[in-house]
């Protein structure tokens, strides 16, 4: 292996994997260095791809790409002990091409997109772990890793080794991260027939659906469950803010089991097989967590810079992942026709995010954190509304209350007035207005 690149990618990851694809493109000589025995063998996610970013990378990418079904159905629940109550969308729309999202499975998926990379002439070398960086003239000038003669040098490195990134903490771009920055993902893939699966989920052909859970988790930890169908399984999983976790003193695959033993969640898992177990940190603080980006030969991207979308609406990271990598390549590609890897001239990767959706969207829902941190939000409200909808749908011979005196009579004593108030004014903030 040569000793000098134009670019060195740390991690081949979604955000790595577009970086070093558009710098080979245009060009310049890419190493992408991999810690896992292959692309993807590290990582974990829900199982939702928002490709069309993707799309203009690689055009028509489903064609090739192993991904799983298109999302045509989007289910939000919120679980009570023994209830369940959802607001269910489904379109077409989302089943025609360049089409909304797919589910996937990012071991498949991250190798397929890696070698992508390769064909357009980056270097992959996997089973490589990065343990410092290289400095010359105080600016960021390689890496240093646990191979044989392991410093590799280059102009600029790309730190995508995800939300824990070493890198970003060897440049002194990142300080530690707050506990409820980020929070701790377990998932299962469980075998179910593909005739099982559609007739389940009302779907048909190539159909998928998301649904996302909202309580349902032992002692009110904050956080909730998820299932993603596949085409002949599902992935199931639960998403827990550390500091919850820490408070319940729960372990996170105990919330897992309970979530899966939830009537709701049961039925829809039955006879299901356990084929696969992932766990994985998610960062989910946003701009609150959010590193310097740059320094002088260096940029930060993905998961590493803390770009997810997460707001309980919105459950995004492989497409700001991508969007990230793409303008990780473009700045670097800038400075190589200036010859200047200088801090000022990495800058302009922030003014690249600046204009894009990503940064965009994080400033946008900048209050989110505040708002799904709420622990109303994952346990009061859950069991209200449950209780509410019980209520009002049960037919046992007396006259009917209209809904609000029901309203009244299931949330007294359970939450004030003020409180509500206090809530829908910062869900407003954080999601609506």
């Amino acid at each position: 292996m040569k000793h000098k690149f134009d670019v060195i990618v740390v991690g081949a990851g979604p955000a790595g994997a577009t970086a070093a694809m558009v710098l080979a493109k245009s060009g310049l000589e890419v190493l992408l260095l991999e810690r896992g025995k292959y692309p993807g063998e590290k990582n974990m996610f829900g199982g939702a791809l928002f490709g069309r970013v993707l799309n203009d990378l690689v055009p028509n990418y489903w064609e090739e790409a192993p991904v799983e079904r298109y999302i045509t159905r989007k289910v939000i629940t919120m679980l009570s002990a023994d209830s369940s109550f959802s607001f269910d969308f489904k379109t077409t729309k989302f089943g025609e091409a360049p089409y909304n999202g797919f589910s996937v499975n990012r071991s498949r998926f991250d190798r397929w997109y890696a070698q992508k990379a390769v064909e357009a002439g980056a270097l992959l070398v996997t089973e490589t772990v990065v343990d410092d960086l290289l400095w010359v003239d105080g600016r960021v000038a390689g890496v240093r890793t646990r191979r044989d003669q392991g410093e590799v040098y280059a102009d600029v490195v790309i730190a995508a080794d995800g939300v824990n990134s070493l890198l970003a903490q060897k440049a002194k771009l990142r300080k530690n991260f707050l506990p409820n920055h980020v929070t701790v993902g377990v998932k299962e893939v469980i075998q179910l027939p593909k005739a099982t699966i559609e007739s389940r989920f009302n779907l048909s052909g190539a159909e998928g659906v998301s649904n996302e859970f909202l309580g349902g988790l032992p002692g009110g930890m904050q956080g909730g469950g998820f299932i993603y169908t596949n085409k002949e399984s599902l992935s199931v999983g639960v998403v827990a803010q550390f500091p919850t976790m820490h408070a319940q003193r729960v372990p996170i695959y105990e919330a897992l089991e309970q979530f899966k033993s939830h009537p709701s969640v049961q039925a829809l898992l039955k006879d299901g097989v356990v084929k696969e177990y992932s766990a994985h940190m998610i960062p989910e603080g946003g701009l609150e967590m959010m590193p310097k980006l740059y320094t002088g030969g260096m940029l930060i991207a993905g998961d590493a810079a803390g770009f997810v979308l997460a707001n309980g609406l919105y459950l995004e990271g492989v497409n700001f992942a991508i969007a990230s990598g793409i303008a990780a390549a473009q700045t670097v590609v800038a400075a190589k026709e200036k010859g200047d890897y200088s801090s000022g001239s990495m800058q302009h990767y922030q003014q690249i995010l600046e204009e894009s959706f990503l940064l965009k969207d994080l400033r946008k829902y900048k209050h989110a954190l505040t708002f799904i941190e709420n622990p109303r939000l994952h346990t009061t409200y859950p069991d209200l509304i449950c209780q509410l909808a019980e209520k009002l749908f049960t037919v046992d011979g007396r006259s009917h209350q209209k809904i609000m005196p029901q309203f009244r009579e299931i949330f007294q004593g359970q939450v004030s007035w003020r409180e509500v108030f206090k809530d829908v004014k910062e869900a407003g903030r954080a999601m609506i207005w």
